[in-house]
């Protein structure tokens, strides 16, 4: 089993981005009404080329999501938030973890011990910067949204480090949207 850590890229101005509530959070990220392929509900596979993402995406999400970038640590507003809802994939509206399932990891990006769904996410491993490490997708988009560690909070243990890009302006390896 692994501990999720999350940035988004969703939780980097990785991918997180809050839904129409939490305007304070939304300030910072790109409109979703400018990617005709964001749905939070539609469960479809999507796979478009670069070309169209780099059109759809902001660069900041674009570079998190499809680049597999990373934001600074301690720059997310979800990093500390207490909002409650739904992470959903900055790029595509896949949602992908609850608020319920995030902690505070003293990592610098939003943090999560479980995804919302088996399928929501997408583990692969990881071998650049000279590491072993498991990367987690989008299971929607495979969109880049982090990293899985093993030393998370029960009941799995596990930590997702996700960057987010979404309508924010943090990156975390995680995209998502609130």
């Amino acid at each position: 089993m692994y501990k999720i850590i999350c940035g988004l890229p969703l939780l980097s101005t990785a991918a997180c981005s809050q839904g129409p509530s939490h305007s304070n959070l939304k300030k910072a990220s790109m409109s979703t009404n400018q990617n005709k392929y964001y749905s939070t509900t539609s469960n479809e596979k999507l796979v478009l080329p670069d070309s169209v993402w780099k059109q759809v995406l902001s660069p900041e999400v674009y570079y998190i999501a499809r680049e597999k970038g990373t934001e600074r640590p301690f720059s997310s507003a979800y990093e500390t938030s207490k909002e409650v809802g739904t992470f959903h994939c900055a790029a595509c509206g896949n949602p992908l973890f609850k608020s319920t399932a995030k902690f505070e990891s003293g990592c610098g990006w939003p943090s999560f011990f479980e995804p919302i769904t088996k399928g929501s996410i997408i583990y692969l491993p990881d071998n650049s910067h000279g590491m072993q490490r498991t990367e987690v997708e989008c299971g929607k988009c495979k969109a880049h949204l982090g990293h899985v560690f093993e030393d998370g909070p029960p009941p799995t243990g596990l930590r997702r480090s996700e960057e987010h890009t979404s309508e924010l302006q943090s990156h975390l390896n995680l995209v998502c949207r609130l």
